[in-house]
């Protein structure tokens, strides 16, 4: 959307504004995927030449959901909370 907002409607305006302006050197593909789906991460760099290309701040990139994620039914336990075999020694052994 902050790309739209300024009149960026392709991966190519978007990688000259980057380079123009960030000085960063983008692959195609790295600013195609920028576009088309939801990047799982960014790199700073990255972050900070999106943010001076498109004249934004960070809060202009990201729509964050603030809505409460359910809780599961049971707590899960931790692995160090499990039973732990006892060999006739006193030692410790593996899981079964």
């Amino acid at each position: 959307m902050a790309a739209a907002q300024r009149e960026v409607w392709t991966g190519t305006q978007l990688k000259r504004l980057l380079a123009e302006r960030a000085g960063l050197q983008i692959s195609s593909a790295s600013v195609s995927a920028l576009f088309s789906k939801e990047p799982s991460q960014v790199k700073m760099s990255t972050l900070i030449a999106l943010c001076t290309a498109l004249d934004c701040t960070p809060n202009d990139l990201f729509e964050v959901d603030t809505a409460p994620v359910e809780r599961p039914a049971a707590p899960i336990r931790p692995v160090a909370d499990l039973p732990k075999a006892v060999s006739a020694r006193g030692r410790s052994m593996p899981p079964l």
